[in-house]
């Protein structure tokens, strides 16, 4: 239960930091810019590590 709680948090950071990146074409301060790329990158990282952290614990619950 706890990998798929996993997989749904990854999931709507994965989309929260897209959505962010994706508003940099309407941005045109420079710091809206910054702020958008740092926080959408880092959104999409924590997204990212969350799948290969749920995987990994996935696959060590169904060898075991």
């Amino acid at each position: 239960m706890s990998i798929v709680i996993m997989l749904i948090v990854a999931l709507a950071f994965v989309l929260i930091g897209s959505a962010i990146i994706i508003a940099l074409a309407r941005a045109t301060d420079e710091r809206k810019i910054y702020a958008f790329r740092m926080v959408g990158v880092m959104a999409l990282a924590l997204g990212v590590v969350l799948i290969i952290s749920a995987s990994a614990m996935w696959r060590w619950a169904t060898t075991a």
